[in-house]
């Protein structure tokens, strides 16, 4: 009786050791690995959690540590800082988009899927990309830059008539509704006015022919115009900032097409250079701080939106400022070829003769 006794005992005590010198090693492993012992079983448990979560400096069987485990891509895409903050404020956007957001209100015309979106900016793009490489061919014998004025000209155009209409006709008035939801008319206008800016900021990309200050004002613009189509509202104001912003680019694309054809130096150039300094001057410095004013004080738009606004009228002043420099010094070289010629006619008048030095 004592013999089967003691063999039990000797049994059970070599258990206990076996059991301890598991424990001991799964604790060994679970601190090495830093993986919990009590996972689920439906999981895999812990010998799936070995197998496949790959910690950096350790390997595992199927991928011991002499090999190395490729980078994950969204460490990749952080270390990428100029696309860190476009991906943030869209994603951003979206999320005050949402169902609770203050534009769940809005009717169910004016809010568009985001893919029905993206197709509409795509077809845009497309459009005014297949424009311009019409205008090449039309215009074989002039630059590349002259077919992308000449875009450049025809958007101008058709997105005033468009915007104008909007803004005095279609409504809601910018100065009273802004943050209002959109309309549909809206939408489609500022779809295809981000395909055109697509486009062009990347010809200016390529070309390398504007600085910074215009690259800053067309991602300004695209990035203003996104923010409207996703969140589905404040497409009043940012319709009547493209409309005092595309008033004056047809004069200029007009003051460029007269330098390059040789009549800039003419009465024609002169009333085309004053007609842009006005307007500029009274539109998107006079009116655009009124509607400023009025995005400020309204509750209705978003502070992100009221940012935007700011960040587009400074961008204004920069130009205006090149704007107005230009303007004095070619207003002191007419005064002084004025004066000049007065001169002449002068002694003409009086001696009969040009005075010759």
């Amino acid at each position: 009786m004592s013999c089967p006794i003691e063999g039990r005992g000797e049994v059970d005590n070599d258990l206990n050791k076996q059991q301890q010198l598991n424990k001991s090693s799964d604790l060994q492993v679970s601190r090495h690995r830093q993986i919990p012992l009590d996972s689920p079983a439906g999981e895999g448990g812990p010998s799936r959690a070995l197998s496949e979560r790959r910690w950096p400096g350790f390997g595992s069987a199927l991928h011991p540590p002499s090999q190395q485990v490729p980078p994950d891509p969204r460490l990749l895409l952080r270390r990428r800082h100029s696309l860190v903050l476009p991906l943030w404020f869209l994603r951003f956007l979206l999320q005050r988009s949402g169902p609770g957001a203050a534009g769940a209100q809005a009717p169910e015309a004016s809010r568009y899927a985001p893919p029905a979106l993206c197709l509409q900016v795509l077809c845009s793009l497309c459009g005014w990309l297949s424009l311009y490489i019409s205008f090449c061919h039309l215009n074989k014998h002039r630059s590349y830059e002259w077919s992308c004025r000449l875009v450049t000209f025809t958007h101008g155009v058709l997105s005033i008539g468009l915007s104008a209409y909007i803004g005095f006709i279609d409504g809601p008035w910018p100065f009273t509704h802004p943050g209002s939801p959109n309309t549909p008319l809206q939408v489609h206008v500022l779809c295809l006015t981000l395909g055109y800016f697509i486009f062009d900021l990347g010809w200016c990309i390529f070309f390398q022919s504007e600085g910074a200050l215009m690259l800053a004002h067309h991602t300004l613009s695209i990035l203003g115009i996104i923010m409207a189509l996703v969140l589905g509202e404040s497409g009043t104001e940012v319709n009547a900032v493209l409309f005092g912003s595309e008033l004056t680019n047809p004069l200029l694309q007009m003051r460029w097409f007269l330098r390059e054809t040789g009549h800039y130096h003419s009465f024609t150039g002169d009333v085309v250079d004053f007609l842009f300094v006005a307007l500029f001057t009274g539109v998107r410095i006079g009116v655009g701080a009124r509607l400023l004013f009025c995005e400020m004080v309204s509750p209705m738009p978003k502070w992100f939106v009221k940012a935007g606004g700011v960040a587009m009228y400074a961008v204004s002043w920069c130009f205006m400022f090149s704007i107005w420099r230009f303007a004095w010094r070619k207003s002191i070289k007419k005064y002084h070829a004025w004066r000049s010629r007065r001169s002449e006619e002068r002694q003409l008048k009086h001696n009969g003769h040009l005075k010759i030095h």
